[in-house]
C-alpha cells in the first residue's frame, strides 16, 4: 500500500495569521487566485493580503475565476502571474479558485505556456509552490494533486492529469460561517460523494478508508444544519471542513468514481452546481454496493439504515423538484460508458445495465433507481 499527501495542512482558527511566516516563505511575490467576491466577503483575502504584508512579501490579485474554471481562465491567470513575475501561487475560494490556481502554477513554470500542456500527460508536471485557502466544505482541493478545468471545445469538465499538490493548506472554519444555506449544502454534499466514492472504489485501502470513515463522522455532526433545522455555529463550520478535507485526503489516494463522472455532464449542459450534481446520482451509486458496504457507509455517517441516507440527501438536495432532461442523462451514460477504466475501478461490478440504474435512466419495472 502507498500514501502520498506531501500537503502540509494547518486546520484551526486564525490559521492564517498564525503561519503567515510559513505561507510568505513559499516565495518572494505571490500571484493570488480567487473569484470575483466570495473571499472578500468571507475574509479570507483580506487575512492572506495581511499575512504576506506583514513579512514583506509583494502580490498581485487575479480575481477572475468563474464557477467551474475554464481552460481559458487559467491561461490568462498564468499569464497575468509571469508578467508581475510571481514566484507562488495562492489559491483562495472554493474548488473552482482552489483548481485553477494549481492549474495556473504548473504553466507559470513554463516558458511559453499554451493550452495543449494542461492535459498532455507526457510533459513534465513540474509547477511553482502552491497554498491553498480553502472556503467552503466540498472540494478538498487544498490537499489534492487534483485540478479539474472546463474544456469548452469539448463540452465537458475534465481533471488535467498533472498532479500539483498544495505545499500547505490553511483550514479556517470561519469562512464558511457567512455563506449560504445553499452553497454550504451543495458543497457538503459533494465532501459526502468524496468520501463514499473513494470507499467504493478497487483502489481503496486501510488508509485511505481510515480517512473515509473518520471522515463520515465527522461530517454527520451537522446533518441538522445542512437539513436545515438549525443555524450553523463556529464548530459545524470546522467540522464541515474538516470533513472536507478528509475527503480530499481520501480521493487523493484513490480519486471519484461513477457520481463525479457523471456528474460533469450535468454541470456543463444545465448549470447545475457541481455538489447538487453529484448528489443526483449518489443515492443510486450506492444502492448499487455490496449490502455490507452499504450499511458501513451508512453507520458511519450515522444514518440508521441505507435508505434513511438516500432520503437525505434527496431531501437536502430537494431533488424531487428538479427534472433532468432524457437526453442530458443519456449523453452523461454514454459518456461514462465509454470510460471503461472509471467502470472497472469500482469496487461493484458496473457494466452496462448497472452504469445505466444509476444514471437514472428507466428500468423494466418504470423505476429510476436515483429514486431508491
Amino acid at each position: 500500500m502507498k500514501f502520498y499527501m506531501p500537503t502540509v495542512v494547518y486546520d484551526e482558527p486564525e490559521c492564517v495569521k498564525a503561519h503567515a511566516f510559513e505561507l510568505a516563505s513559499l516565495g518572494k511575490k505571490a500571484l493570488i487566485v480567487t473569484g470575483k467576491n466570495s473571499a472578500s466577503r468571507c475574509g479570507a483575502l483580506s487575512d492572506v493580503t495581511k499575512a504576506l504584508w506583514d513579512n514583506d512579501t509583494p502580490y498581485c490579485i487575479f480575481s477572475e475565476v468563474e464557477e467551474n474554471p475554464s481552460v481559458e481562465t487559467v491561461l490568462r491567470a498564468a499569464a497575468f502571474g509571469k508578467a508581475n513575475n510571481a514566484d507562488f501561487v495562492v489559491g483562495i475560494g472554493g474548488g473552482s479558485p482552489m483548481d485553477a490556481a494549481k492549474a495556473a502554477a504548473f504553466l507559470m513554470k513554463q516558458d511559453s505556456p499554451e493550452a495543449e500542456m494542461l492535459y498532455d500527460s507526457n510533459f513534465p508536471s513540474s509547477h511553482l509552490p502552491v497554498a491553498e485557502v480553502p472556503t467552503t466544505c466540498g472540494t478538498g482541493s487544498e490537499v489534492t494533486g487534483v485540478s479539474v478545468l472546463t474544456r469548452h471545445q469539448k463540452r465537458m469538465k475534465k481533471s488535467i492529469p498533472h498532479r500539483i499538490f498544495p505545499a500547505l493548506a490553511l483550514i479556517d472554519g470561519k469562512y464558511l460561517y457567512s455563506a449560504p444555506h445553499s452553497m454550504i449544502v451543495n458543497t457538503a454534499v459533494d465532501a459526502l460523494a468524496h468520501l463514499v466514492e473513494s470507499y467504493l472504489v478497487k483502489a481503496s485501502n486501510d488508509y485511505s478508508r481510515a480517512a473515509v470513515m473518520e471522515g463520515l463522522h465527522v461530517w454527520s455532526r451537522s446533518k441538522e444544519v445542512l437539513a436545515g433545522e438549525r443555524k450553523p455555529e463556529a464548530e459545524d463550520c470546522s467540522n464541515l471542513m474538516r470533513a472536507s478535507a478528509l475527503a480530499g485526503i481520501a480521493i487523493s489516494q484513490t480519486g471519484t468514481s461513477l457520481p463525479h463522472a457523471l456528474s460533469y455532464i450535468l454541470t456543463y449542459e444545465m448549470k447545475m452546481p457541481h455538489g447538487m450534481a453529484c448528489g443526483y446520482f449518489l443515492p443510486g451509486f450506492i444502492a448499487e454496493a455490496d449490502k455490507k458496504d452499504r450499511k458501513a457507509i451508512a453507520k458511519a455517517a450515522c444514518f440508521a439504515r441505507p435508505k434513511e441516507m438516500y432520503s437525505f440527501i434527496r431531501d437536502v438536495l430537494s431533488l424531487d423538484e428538479i427534472v433532468v432532461p432524457d437526453e442530458i442523462l443519456e449523453l452523461a451514460y454514454r459518456t461514462v460508458l465509454a470510460d471503461r477504466k472509471r467502470l472497472e475501478g469500482c469496487l461493484f461490478d458496473a457494466d452496462e445495465t448497472v452504469l445505466g440504474r444509476i444514471a437514472g435512466r428507466s428500468t423494466a419495472d418504470g423505476t429510476h433507481n436515483n429514486q431508491l
